[in-house]
């Protein structure tokens, strides 16, 4: 995967921020079906912040755990317009500050929407990284910490993204697709199939 992109359609960084937040235990495709709807009607934080939960929700519902996303989204939307000027924060300490963001969702906007190094550690990375090797930890923050120390700061966007694309299409949890996988020489991972 020489171009790992992160798969969820966005225009701005308060797209990418609102997308990753309803991608939490649900498909980058099923939110890209329902973000063109959300942001014609919320263009903007100041927007958002001012939605009627009802209409939110019915939204978003597709995306599973609909009410707790719909009031973070407006409260998050909130936060932006008031404590950031209507713009999304560049820097960690302020984005895992509003609701609904944690380190792996400012992770994504961080290295995604403005560039900057950042390790994004989902549940496919975490189990890649396991089985390569690369970290003997289950707890995100210690799985970040470890990649950081293996990788030069410029590799951390795109070898995070790429762990992730290759844990969603072939390093997949329950049956590896090792026949496909790219990188099969190098994997001592126990799951780990003949070809």
């Amino acid at each position: 995967m020489p171009e790992a992109k992160v798969e969820l359609s966005h225009r701005s960084p308060f797209e990418l921020l609102v997308a990753t937040i309803l991608s939490a235990q649900c498909t980058d495709q099923r939110v890209n079906q329902v973000t063109p709807v959300l942001f014609r009607r919320y263009k903007t934080p100041s927007q958002l912040s001012k939605a009627r939960l009802p209409e939110l929700e019915e939204i978003i519902r597709s995306t599973g755990f609909y009410k707790s996303k719909a009031k973070n989204l407006v409260a998050c939307a909130a936060a932006i317009t008031g404590q950031f000027g209507g713009r999304v924060p560049d820097h960690m300490d302020d984005l895992v500050t509003l609701p609904g963001v944690g380190r792996k969702t400012a992770n994504v906007v961080l290295g995604q929407a403005f560039g900057q190094p950042a390790i994004v550690v989902d549940t496919h990375v975490k189990r890649v990284s396991n089985r390569l090797k690369l970290t003997c930890s289950d707890d995100p923050a210690e799985i970040e910490h470890d990649l950081q120390q293996l990788l030069l700061p410029s590799q951390w966007t795109p070898v995070s993204e790429r762990l992730l694309l290759h844990g969603r299409y072939v390093c997949v949890a329950r049956k590896p697709l090792c026949a496909r996988c790219p990188i099969y020489d190098d994997c001592d991972a126990k799951e780990k199939t003949v070809r």
